[in-house]
């Protein structure tokens, strides 16, 4: 099996660039027009250890410097994710998403779908209804962009169910690969007793990647992520045979990102299935384990060599 290729500066013929610094240090070095996806969770300016709080002023204006450069090496047939969740300033909440929307229509993205995340655990809340969904605005560069819905769809709710009238009574009505999975995903958040769990406060599932890797990208493709955290979108796109960009400050994020890629190179990183649904303490039978991932590099021996390649 042959290794993960990883680089901590920008090179084409690797599997992973993982620049540990400030991505608008990274984005110097990457050409216009060459990832397929951008799909990150920003910080969201709540005062975390890995952000500095900013008046929203100031956390807009930021934003939009980053996301114009997201657009700038998106490709024509690209998409953007940018999945956020509420601002909470003196127990009230403001929608990241709405602020942000302005940003990507002046930069002429197209909406293609606001998909509510859904979670059952969360903090609870006292003075006004717990929250326990964000949202993920996807975003498409042009209107000819990639997008595989047989690579996700989901099984259907009643996969006997038949048409009773018509030229096709009698026949089955559903899909036979599944259903559309809906701009609602039910997909637990990453805490305490989550399998994937790290230091990370605030760490992607998996699984919630998964879906878009799949359905917005080929197999070859470059997905970015500008805030990479401990590796979640990595893994997600080098599990299905995509290649992986993105920055990190914070240097313990970046060595638990090394260490899950090494894990699960040997087969041996443990992952929640994205087949497996939510589970229901009725029916405990239909309860699918954790998984071991394994991955394996795609690309070609390097032809220079490089004396960052896999250094931690």
């Amino acid at each position: 099996m042959s290794k993960i290729k990883i680089s901590s500066r920008f090179q084409n013929d690797v599997d992973f660039v993982l620049y540990p610094g400030n991505v608008t240090e990274l984005f110097r070095m990457l050409p216009d027009k060459f990832v397929k996806l951008v799909v990150t969770s920003p910080p969201y300016n709540i005062g975390k250890p890995y952000e500095e709080k900013l008046n929203m002023e100031e956390y807009l204006s930021q934003q939009e410097e980053i996301i114009q450069e997201c657009v700038r090496v998106l490709k024509d047939d690209g998409s953007i994710c940018w999945q956020v969740g509420n601002y909470v300033h003196n127990g009230e909440i403001i929608p990241l998403d709405i602020l942000l929307y302005p940003i990507f229509q002046k930069l002429g993205l197209h909406l293609r779908n606001r998909i509510i995340w859904h979670f059952g655990h969360g903090l609870h809340a006292s003075k006004r209804f717990s929250g326990r969904y964000e949202v993920i605005l996807w975003f498409t560069k042009t209107n000819q962009y990639t997008f595989n819905l047989d690579a996700v769809r989901i099984p259907q709710k009643y996969p006997q169910k038949k048409h009773f009238k018509g030229p096709k009574k009698g026949q089955l009505s559903g899909h036979p690969l599944g259903k559309n999975p809906s701009d609602v995903w039910e997909i637990p958040n990453v805490k305490s007793n989550h399998v994937e769990k790290t230091i990370h406060p605030c760490q992607f599932p998996i699984e919630l990647i998964e879906r878009l890797v799949l359905a917005l990208t080929e197999k070859g493709d470059w997905v970015f992520d500008p805030f990479m955290g401990v590796g979640s979108t990595a893994i997600a796109a080098l599990m299905h045979g995509r290649k992986a960009i993105g920055a990190e400050i914070v240097p313990e994020y970046v060595q638990i990102t090394h260490e899950r890629i090494h894990l699960a190179e040997k087969g041996q990183l443990r992952i929640r299935p994205m087949e497996r649904s939510v589970y229901d303490p009725n029916t405990p039978q239909k309860y699918i384990p954790p998984k071991l991932v394994e991955i394996k590099s795609t690309t070609k021996q390097l032809s220079i060599f490089d004396e960052d390649l896999m250094k931690i």
